[in-house]
């Protein structure tokens, strides 16, 4: 029986990983910081529940955005790993925050 157990686990942690990879989305932001003004763009990577809701990744992009003491603006949209690689170029020294 632990020979067919095992095996039927490892599979389903397997599909259980898949699919967290494939839920992965991210969004890219333009934000602010006063005294001096200093503007950024960069990527948050999102939670799942935020990935097909603006408002949820706005909000999620606000509270990572101050706790490193800058400001959202805007959010510019929201994309999958397959738009990560061309916006990263564009995202400068920060360009990734969790």
């Amino acid at each position: 029986m632990k020979r067919i157990l095992r095996p039927v686990a490892l599979a389903a942690l397997a599909l259980t990983l898949a699919a967290a990879a494939a839920a992965q989305c991210f969004a890219d932001y333009k934000a602010k910081q006063d005294n001096p003004l200093r503007l950024q763009y960069g990527i948050v990577e999102l939670p799942p529940a935020a990935c097909d809701d603006r408002t949820a990744a706005a909000r999620h992009v606000e509270d990572v955005l101050a706790r490193h003491g800058w400001t959202l603006l805007q959010i510019e949209s929201t994309f999958g790993p397959e738009g990560f690689e061309q916006r990263r170029a564009r995202a400068g020294e920060i360009h990734l925050r969790n």
